[in-house]
């Protein structure tokens, strides 16, 4: 005897009649009206939102694509009176670029036009508010170097301590720069410190820790 399961696998889908189809039509049309009533009823409560996200998000896509262009303007504008300013050796225009923009083309324009007329009030200002470390650690070398003589070793040490960290290019000139301070101060023991961490230091550079072992 057949089992149950059997006998149903052997039951054939009886075929839909015109009429099962014209339910089928009418229901689903039902359906899309009934949804459709749905859909119209929540725009009219919630146009005024929906309006204004749109408008919202319109306005955040116009003012990112505006930002775009205006900051890669920028970046061209800048490097166009760069390139000039370099050209005409002009200190002055190259301070303009150094004192308005940013990055570290900035700070090589405000270090050229120090180089080119030598005013102290432009390495300084590097110094305190370069964009970028490496152009303000040298810019503090060439301050030490301009007003050193002025300073006490432990106002020179203050000064440099910005350059006293492995993450500066200047790491090891700063501090033989700070030992060469104590032994002008007649103080020793202060610039052995500092020059025996060079010389015990093998990543230093060769030069630098020559000159650390003949002021030792």
């Amino acid at each position: 005897m057949a089992s149950i399961l059997e006998r149903n696998k052997n039951v054939k889908t009886p075929k839909k009649t015109r009429e099962d189809y014209a339910e089928d039509a009418l229901y689903r049309e039902v359906w899309e009206e009934v949804n459709n009533e749905k859909t119209q009823r929540f725009i009219k409560k919630y146009y005024r939102y929906i309006v204004a996200g749109a408008l919202v998000i319109l306005i955040a896509a116009t003012a990112l694509q505006i930002g775009i262009r205006m900051h890669r303007d920028a970046k061209n504008a800048m490097a166009t009176n760069y390139e000039t300013a370099v050209e005409n050796m002009d200190a002055g225009a190259l301070a303009a670029i150094g004192n308005s923009g940013r990055g570290a083309t900035a700070d090589l324009a405000l270090f050229q036009a120090y180089m080119l007329d030598k005013d102290p009030a432009k390495i300084e200002r590097l110094a305190q508010a370069g964009n970028t470390r490496d152009f303000r650690d040298l810019a503090r070398l060439h301050v030490v170097g301009l007003k050193g003589d002025d300073m006490t070793a432990a106002e020179l040490e203050k000064y440099l301590s910005p350059l006293n960290t492995k993450s500066s290019p200047y790491y090891y000139v700063g501090m033989l720069t700070v030992a060469q301070k104590h032994l002008a101060a007649g103080d020793t023991a202060a610039a052995g410190k500092w020059l025996d961490k060079i010389i015990s230091d093998k990543n230093a550079p060769a030069t630098i820790s020559a000159a650390a072992a003949a002021l030792k």
